[in-house]
């Protein structure tokens, strides 16, 4: 079988979920095959499907029989403005289990169960649902939800791990609220942020990252003066989260290290959640450990209170005593150290950022160079610039010497041309 990303005349890999770009047809947007199975989470399906046709998708919902018994058959009609069938006798003069899945631009399948996600991998075909998954030659999402347990079998792990390697896009799924009382590894991830791979995925982006466990740091770190003070800074955690979003949609793996971020999950990652800098360290040191890259987009506080007070500071009409402060250790100087020495694990490529005020390439050369990392993404900060923004503009210094200037614009435009230069190196 071709590799993913191969392509056998545009249409994707022969007899595999094709990475190639979303094929247009008459419609005036894109078309897209929503693929419900038989799990709780249907009904959040429907926000799914409202994001879609809201933002101009022409959309079909193919479900399974038995996920009719959570959300019925006129509800999907309804909703997306097209006839619903199961099975591949309806409508047999318009070949609807070839028809349906040749003529999408993409085929997500949310929630996807351990049972579509097991008779995806063997390539069974006995409901209209696995027709469309065999037929089809555009990219394929599955958003999987299920019990912690069956997550976690060696059955499921291994269908999962079969198709990725044919090039479908499976998102790893959230923790959370499960079935009953139950919590755990297993939710399906915000509709929202499927929407959102969905989006990325359509825009024609090859699943170039699959098979790469990734890291990526983001938001800003806060270092306690007493119980309800702090020493912090501006970062939002766009940036980063638009870093693991965009990879998700690319097929890779990824651990998001987030410090004080209140941004959605995105879909599909890992999230670690921490508060200082010294956390920060030890979750991303821990991550890196199975990782090819990490990404160190987080604002990390270059110092911290020397003593943390064990009660709230009062004020007095004397003046503050001043806070005496110890530098923080520097995460990114610290993982380049150990990848030339070589005595811990260490991801291949090592990327940073650099937020700038002043003098913006010069202190970014510099700071490329103290590092010891491959690139630096460097940026001017300010008011109204990069932090908080939806947008962001920068200049990628490449440890060769190389160049790249990214124009203002969405973070996840950024985020792309950064794993673009990335996966140049890991290949």
């Amino acid at each position: 079988m071709p590799e993913a990303g191969s392509r056998e005349e545009g249409r994707g890999p022969a007899g595999g979920y094709g990475a190639a770009e979303p094929r247009r047809s008459g419609r005036r947007g894109p078309s897209v095959v929503l693929g419900v199975s038989a799990g709780i989470a249907a009904y959040k399906a429907c926000e799914l499907l409202r994001l879609l046709t809201e933002s101009g998708h022409h959309v079909r919902v193919v479900p399974t029989g038995e996920a009719l018994r959570f959300v019925g058959e006129p509800t999907w009609a309804a909703l997306s403005g097209n006839p619903v069938a199961t099975g591949v006798w309806d409508s047999v003069h318009e070949v609807p289990h070839v028809r349906i899945g040749q003529g999408a631009d993409l085929v997500v399948v949310a929630p996807a169960t351990a049972d579509v996600l097991a008779r995806a991998a063997c390539g069974l075909a006995d409901d209209l649902l696995t027709n469309t998954l065999l037929t089809a030659r555009c990219p394929v999402v599955f958003a999987p939800a299920m019990h912690t347990e069956m997550w976690e079998h060696p059955a499921t792990r291994a269908n999962v791990a079969t198709l990725r390697r044919r090039g479908a896009i499976v998102i790893e799924p959230a923790v959370g609220r499960l079935t009953g009382a139950d919590t755990g590894r297993g939710r399906l991830p915000d509709p929202g942020e499927i929407f959102e791979v969905c989006r990325r995925v359509l825009s024609g982006r090859r699943a170039d990252l699959t098979g790469l466990r990734l890291v990526v740091s983001a938001g800003g770190t806060r270092e306690a003066v007493d119980p309800v003070r702090f020493l912090g800074n501006r970062s939002s955690g766009l940036q980063g989260y638009a870093l693991a979003r965009t990879a998700v949609a690319r097929g890779a793996q990824v651990t998001l290290v987030a410090a004080n971020v209140t941004l959605p999950d995105p879909a599909g990652a890992t999230l670690v959640r921490v508060e200082s800098a010294l956390e920060l360290r030890d979750a991303v040191l821990e991550a890196v450990k199975e990782s090819d890259a990490v990404v160190m987009a987080a604002a990390v506080a270059d110092f911290r209170p020397a003593a943390r007070s064990g009660s709230k500071i009062k004020k007095s009409s004397a003046e503050p005593e001043p806070i005496p402060l110890v530098k923080n250790p520097d995460i990114l100087a610290e993982l380049g150290e150990r990848r030339r020495e070589g005595n811990a694990p260490c991801p291949r490529v090592i990327v940073g950022f650099a937020a700038e005020t002043d003098d913006v390439l010069a202190n970014g050369r510099a700071k490329l160079a103290r590092k010891g990392c491959d690139l630096l993404v460097v940026n001017q900060v300010g008011e109204g610039l990069a932090f908080g923004t939806p947008d962001n503009a920068a200049v990628v210094l490449g440890a060769e010497g190389e160049r790249v200037e990214i124009p203002r614009g969405p973070k996840e435009d950024l985020a792309d041309v950064v794993w673009d230069l990335v996966a140049r190196r890991l290949a």
